[in-house]
């Protein structure tokens, strides 16, 4: 059997109970105070001493990590080194035959002018000779 009273958080008990059972004061509940808990020293180093041995393999993993790193920025600094060295030896190498051909070059076009030269002269002895035997 219900109240008719409103609906509430803190509803009061019905003052209409049965005969013969007595009303219960209500005592408001008691927050369990929490003891701290006793902590245990051999789980608290066995604690600080996983926290310090992953501390350990983390620093060992960046150490690694880090060497590797310089690693292949020295190879990297190398290999640029000699691909360096080797464009200024092909540079000084392709100056040396370009030069070597233009003095090739040079010689050819002084030996054509030569021959062009001594062409001409041959051809107006010839062409003089050949006027004389056709007089």
């Amino acid at each position: 059997m219900g109240s008719s009273a409103r609906f509430s958080e803190h509803a009061k008990l019905p003052k209409d109970l049965a005969k013969g059972t007595k009303e219960r004061s209500v005592k408001p509940k008691r927050e369990k105070k929490s003891q701290p808990k006793k902590s245990d020293d051999k789980s608290t180093r066995a604690a600080v001493l996983a926290f310090e041995r992953e501390h350990k393999r983390r620093e060992m993993a960046r150490r690694k990590e880090e060497a590797a790193r310089q690693k292949k920025l020295r190879k990297r600094d190398e290999a640029i080194l000699k691909a360096e060295r080797a464009l200024e030896i092909a540079t000084r190498r392709h100056a040396t035959k370009s030069e070597e051909i233009e003095r090739q070059r040079a010689a050819v076009e002084k030996l054509s002018l030569a021959e062009e030269t001594r062409w001409e002269k041959e051809k107006e002895k010839l062409e003089s000779a050949l006027r004389r035997a056709g007089e």
